[in-house]
């Protein structure tokens, strides 16, 4: 037992968990009730698999057993978390805005007041300089709740109506409402249980809205509802009868258009209806065919369309606004083996697109009369952009966002034609933040087969690389999400403490193509470890880390990649933070009454298949615990997640309890009215990166 596990139980006596046998002084062990499951001929015994009777109640005592341990586990170094809190909270302005977008004669923005957790929805007719309306007051919608979000707020072509979606539990069920924004009253019209995703038809009485299943989630069916009119007579306009598919409407940036996107991880498919016309049929714009993914906008007289049709990296086509089947595609831009098309954006005499080169993403302006085509220029080492908001089809304005490892979240207005940029807004960070106090990196690590894995790093100016520092080291590293290098401000409460902070752009994500993605999926999910551990073990050598202070954290997928790599290196590793970690692969990818599982087959393999099941049963952290030291680690996770099931990581731990040979923490944190996001509020959430925060400095000897 390690002396400061001995000053931890000197401070906690000898109070009893209820339910969970044992003093305070120990952790909550789970009681072993055997489950049996079967396949392929092979059977696994599944201890915990209890934890998941969410109605249970010695599974909520349990829980709660586990957050008491927590709170007495870093009791010694509380007044540190609490210190940390109020430090990032402190860089926060907390009367800050957004930057305003004009759209349709109003500008909207969003912005907080000094105390609030939640967002103002606001805007002003003709200029900011007009008379402000408070669409939405988040503070006062979330009075007396746990858990709160307003999903996207929707405004009627004609400005008079917002269409929004209220979540107070925190499993992404919203109920619909409908705002007169001229007289202030909230209208009769209530719709719940569904997704949030809305559009408008174009006569300013008709909404498309999606409604998820109720035991899976997976967004399955486009209602049509009416203003004034039951909600209880509202139309079925589709039914995606595929359960590995998921399906969503909106409009296009035109107006012209309703569309009906379906999609699963290899394969789409949309469906067009005129938004004039919100009781016609929506018609198919090209049949889903297995591994061709599309997706389209409107443009003047032509249709574009982005697909990966014979292009691994994707590729610009066009067609007609009449025959929008295969046969009537053009291409516009052919595939290019070394860069990544993620995505455009049209105007009227402009064509935008988001590319991915050299591990990086890029802005390229395209002129519509046959202009000279251009890249915007950033000059940070490693960094994010994207196309933001841009409602407007009739102008040479591209608005785009920018940040950097040292560069706050940034907002730019780009004169297209005069190629000149002006900052519009800059995330203010209090405190006396100035990027010159900081360095990033962009560097590539080779890995063990040779590929040369992209790593993003951030420090304090005066760093030096002799082999003492802690290093924290981030991945995501699944569904092709590319882990681009962003402004984190609470982040600076460990870089200047000593911290080197790195993002590890392994396989599974999309950083250098397509193919670094399917590299690391299916059977070749190992990759995405083995990289991780190949960075971890680089960034040592060169001694941007101490020996003992490698730390690795990671989330939802990039959970998984933690509890794998603890698993098969576990003495790399001084701690682990596994938020919301997807750590029971094989019992979730079997169970297709779980939320996102059919969906997720062409990801992860499906396990019914017996070459899938092995290869998943090899990697999978809870499959693969076994008697050996393990490093210290804080779990987190949420009793409504709806996309990692607090069972996972419950169960993960407690198998862990009883099997790991070390005396280090162990501990979870179940936030009980949360779901995958954790905490809503933008201070609540600082609590959980203090708790965090405060668990790896403490490893350390950090304490102040």
């Amino acid at each position: 037992m390690t002396s400061r596990q001995k000053v931890i139980l000197a401070m906690m006596g000898t109070l009893v968990f209820a339910g969970c046998g044992g003093n305070i002084q120990d952790p909550p062990v789970a009681q072993v009730r055997p489950h049996e499951l079967e396949i392929h001929g092979d059977t696994r015994t599944d201890n915990y698999y209890w934890l998941r009777e969410k109605e249970n109640p010695e599974v909520i005592t349990y829980l709660e057993a586990e957050n008491a341990y927590l709170e007495a586990a870093m009791s010694p170094v509380a007044d540190f978390q609490s210190a940390l809190f109020e430090e990032m909270k402190g860089r926060i302005k907390e009367d800050d805005s957004s930057a305003p977008y004009e759209l349709r004669g109003y500008w909207y923005y969003t912005r907080f007041i000094e105390g609030g957790e939640y967002a103002l929805h606001c805007r002003r007719p003709g200029s900011m300089e007009g008379a402000e309306q408070i669409m939405f007051d988040g503070n006062a919608l979330a009075e007396g709740t746990d858990y709160f979000s307003l999903r996207r707020v929707n405004i009627s072509p004609d400005n008079k109506l917002a269409v929004y979606g209220i979540d107070t539990g925190g499993r992404r069920f919203y109920t619909l409402r409908v705002k007169d924004l001229e007289t202030g009253r909230i209208k009769d019209d209530v719709i719940p249980n569904v997704t949030g995703n809305t559009a408008w038809a174009m006569d300013n009485q008709t909404i498309f809205y999606g409604r998820q299943d109720p035991e899976t989630l997976r967004s399955y069916q486009i209602w049509r509802h009416t203003l004034g009119t039951d909600p209880a007579g509202d139309v079925l306009v589709y039914e995606e009868k595929d359960d590995t598919f998921s399906c969503y409407v909106w409009r296009t940036k035109s107006d012209r258009f309703l569309g009906i996107s379906c999609s699963q991880t290899l394969s789409s498919e949309v469906h067009l209806l005129a938004a004039d016309d919100p009781t016609g049929q929506f018609r198919v714009f090209q049949a889903r065919q297995k591994n061709m993914e599309y997706s389209i906008d409107h443009q003047a007289d032509r249709f574009l369309i982005r697909t990966n049709l014979h292009a691994k990296n994707f590729r610009l086509m066009e067609c007609g606004l009449g025959e929008t089947g295969l046969a009537s595609w053009q291409e516009v831009i052919p595939n290019r083996d070394d860069v990544l098309l993620e995505g455009f954006e049209v105007f009227t005499d402009w064509l935008v697109l988001s590319e991915r080169f050299d591990g990086l993403n890029h802005l390229r302006v395209l002129p519509m009369d046959d202009g000279e085509p251009y890249i915007l220029d950033f000059r940070d080492p490693t960094w994010s952009a994207w196309t933001s908001v841009n409602p407007r089809m009739d102008t040479d304005v591209l608005r785009f966002g920018y940040t950097s490892l040292t560069t706050p979240r940034s907002t730019f207005d780009y004169d297209m034609k005069a190629r000149t940029r002006k900052l519009v807004k800059q995330q203010e960070v209090l405190g006396g933040f100035s990027p010159d106090n900081y360095k990033s990196e962009y560097v590539q690590v080779i890995a063990r087969d040779g590929a040369r894995v992209p790593v993003s790093l951030v420090y304090r100016e005066g760093f030096v690389k002799d082999g003492k520092a802690p290093l924290l080291l981030y991945a995501y590293g699944s569904y092709g999400y590319s882990m681009d290098a962003g402004f984190r401000s609470s982040l600076l409460s460990l870089l200047d403490r000593g911290f080197v902070y790195a993002i590890a752009h392994v396989r599974g994500g999309e950083e250098l193509g397509r193919q670094w993605y399917e590299e690391g999926k299916l059977l070749k999910k190992k990759n995405t470890f083995n990289d991780f551990i190949d960075c971890g073990k680089w960034l040592v050598q060169q001694k941007y880390s101490a020996q003992d202070g490698l730390f690795a954290m990671g989330g939802s997928a990039g959970g998984l990649l933690v509890g794998a790599v603890v698993n098969m290196e576990p003495e790399m590793w001084r701690g682990v933070v596994a938020q919301v970690p997807y750590v029971d692969v094989v019992t979730t990818m079997l169970d297709d009454s779980i939320p996102l599982t059919t969906s997720e087959y062409d990801e992860w393999g499906n396990p019914n298949d017996k070459t899938y099941y092995d290869y998943m049963l090899s990697y999978s952290p809870y499959d693969n615990v076994v008697a050996q030291d393990y490093p210290a680690m804080l779990v987190t996770t949420g009793l409504n997640d709806s996309q990692v099931q607090y069972f996972e990581p419950a169960k993960w731990v407690a198998k862990l309890r009883v099997t790991k040979t070390d005396d280090n923490l162990l501990l979870l944190k179940i936030n009980m009215g949360a779901g995958h996001g954790g905490a809503s509020g933008r201070f609540r959430r600082l609590e959980e990166t203090a708790l965090g925060y405060a668990f790896l400095c403490d490893l350390v000897g950090i304490s102040r």
